[in-house]
């Protein structure tokens, strides 16, 4: 990992370079930093540092630095499959096109020799970060789904994306269906007579078909989170001022919206909620969309997709599982999202759609 990139680095002569690059800082100086690990991500590091200055100028006193995972195994996941360039990318030039709450970005670095990076990102803190273990209710759903409605709505079906490689997923996703059988093998190692057998089915059943699930034809196509869940998320962020703000854009592409949606619905809520809630956060979603003058979709062609897609929750469940470093909390996250994404396969037919 570059030096300079590292967590370590992080000192008031860094610091201090980089905020008045950014026009954060003009004349003062960065005395002191502490740094404290925060979030609960996988394929990166982050750290939030408490800043002294030595003139008052309005600057914030405190940041969040998100840099490579200092595992092994995570680290090298997120080089391989472009992860860490496709958040640079997505700061560097997508989030101001778009609506979503993202943090502000003030610094980004990419060394493409070892794939590693650096973010200084504005501190959204204090916050109620959400829970993928704990779930949420649906006041927290409607929420999301206005943040959704705010990603894909600015970019619905605008060609532009396309100019961006870093958002040309087809060789990872290629890689995924090469891969799946064997992360399906450690997937079984792991989680089998813990994950019960009629999702265990649907997770074998989509492993035989997951390669169709890419060649049927889309509906329209907007730009994508591609991990839209709520360990991504921080509710009623800077003490309430935000009402939601989504975080980790290392799987932006360009997609189906409905992705994101299904992801969400299938992981955040409990089954029975999901199944009571889920056709009025589906219209609600639309009429959001609605409001960013995407008029020619309507609830028949949305729910089209979101059959289609849904099935990215247990995908990812089955992939990163073998993908990450294990451990306790990751197993639950893993196993929840099976759970959650089974379930919701099941009810709505999904794997029909499949063939």
């Amino acid at each position: 990992m570059a030096a300079h990139l590292e967590p370590g680095a992080v000192d008031a002569t860094w610091l201090t370079e980089r905020l008045r690059a950014a026009g954060v800082l003009r004349d003062a100086t960065v005395t002191a930093v502490s740094g404290e690990a925060v979030g609960v991500g996988m394929l990166g590091d982050s750290i939030r540092f408490a800043v002294t200055y030595d003139v008052e100028e309005g600057a914030p006193a405190s940041f969040v630095g998100k840099f490579a995972s200092t595992d092994p195994v995570s680290r090298e996941t997120g080089k391989s499959f472009g992860l860490y360039e496709r958040e640079v990318g997505f700061y560097r030039h997508l989030a101001d096109t778009v609506a979503i709450r993202s943090p502000r970005c003030h610094f980004t670095e990419y060394d493409p020799a070892d794939g590693t990076f650096a973010l200084l990102l504005e501190d959204l803190g204090p916050a109620r970060a959400g829970n993928q273990l704990t779930g949420c209710g649906v006041a927290d759903a409607e929420r999301a789904m206005e943040q959704a409605a705010a990603l894909h709505g600015p970019r619905w079906n605008d060609a532009s994306l396309r100019d961006h490689a870093f958002l040309d997923t087809t060789a990872a996703r290629d890689f995924v269906v090469q891969a799946f059988p064997a992360c399906l093998a450690e997937f079984h190692r792991r989680y089998d007579g813990v994950l019960e057998a009629e999702y265990m089915a649907v997770c074998d059943r989509y492993g035989a078909l997951i390669g169709r699930a890419f060649d049927l034809p889309p509906t329209s196509f907007t730009l994508t989170h591609g991990d839209f869940r709520l360990d991504n998320m921080l509710f009623d962020a800077r003490g309430g001022a935000v009402p939601l703000a989504v975080l980790d854009w290392q799987s932006p592409a360009i997609g189906l919206g409905a992705v994101d949606v299904a992801y969400f619905l299938g992981m955040a809520l409990s089954v029975e909620d999901r199944r009571r809630h889920e056709r009025h956060l589906l219209e609600f979603y639309l009429d959001r969309l609605r409001g960013y003058g995407v008029a020619d979709y309507d609830y028949d062609a949305l729910y089209r997709d979101y059959r289609l897609t849904l099935l990215s929750g247990v995908s990812t469940a089955v992939f990163a599982s073998a993908s990450t470093k294990r451990t306790e909390r990751g197993d639950a996250m893993f196993l929840a999202m099976a759970r959650g994404g089974c379930a919701q396969a099941i009810d709505c037919d999904a794997l029909a759609v499949l063939g």
